[in-house]
């Protein structure tokens, strides 16, 4: 049963924040992607000076625009970006989904930046998606006002992350499966 939960929470995540429902075309989806990805990283250079450098001299990146829900017993999130290759110029359009359950509650608009080190993990993510299964934050951020935590964490040899709360509030910890996958509609 608990499977089955997980299951629906990550489908519906999926679904809210796949584009599908947009009717736009796929051209047009394509270049929201990637005015957001600008967006993330303006928004990660203000928050956090360093990371451009650090981007820099990385092989590749990926950013996320993510939204999640925690209510009480069950969350969800969803989000789309892509993944730039920066020695090639080329980019993966990806959507990345997550269920869970846990104690929480909270929703919470949240951006995320990976950065790879080298071809071989930027190949992995890309080509066979990236799935990471605990999480436990508390953020309070509106507007302007509030935190957002944007200090660079390892979270597997050769791939760091830094997770940016836009706006929200949220306090939970869950066991949540998070998953990354290339989005067949437009790549």
């Amino acid at each position: 049963m608990k499977h089955l939960k997980l299951l629906i929470a990550l489908s519906l995540a999926v679904l809210m924040f796949s584009g599908f429902w947009s009717g736009k075309s796929k051209e047009d989806l394509r270049a929201e992607r990637i005015q957001e990805s600008k967006e993330i990283l303006a928004l990660l250079y203000k928050h956090a000076p360093e990371a451009k450098k650090s981007l820099n001299m990385s092989y590749g990146y990926a950013t996320f625009s993510n939204v999640g829900v925690n209510l009480i017993l069950l969350s969800a999130e969803g989000g789309t970006g892509l993944a730039h290759n920066r020695k090639t110029g080329e980019n993966t359009y990806m959507n990345m989904g997550s269920g869970g359950l846990g104690f929480g509650l909270g929703v919470k608009d949240f951006r995320a930046v990976f950065l790879f080190e080298n071809k071989e993990v930027f190949d992995s993510f890309v080509n066979s998606g990236w799935e990471a299964n605990a999480q436990a934050d508390a953020a309070l951020k509106v507007g302007e006002s509030g935190g957002a935590i944007s200090k660079a964490v390892t979270v597997a040899p050769g791939i760091r992350l830094y997770k940016l709360t836009k706006n929200g509030i949220a306090l939970q910890a869950t066991i949540q499966g998070t998953k990354y996958w290339k989005d067949g509609d437009l790549n």
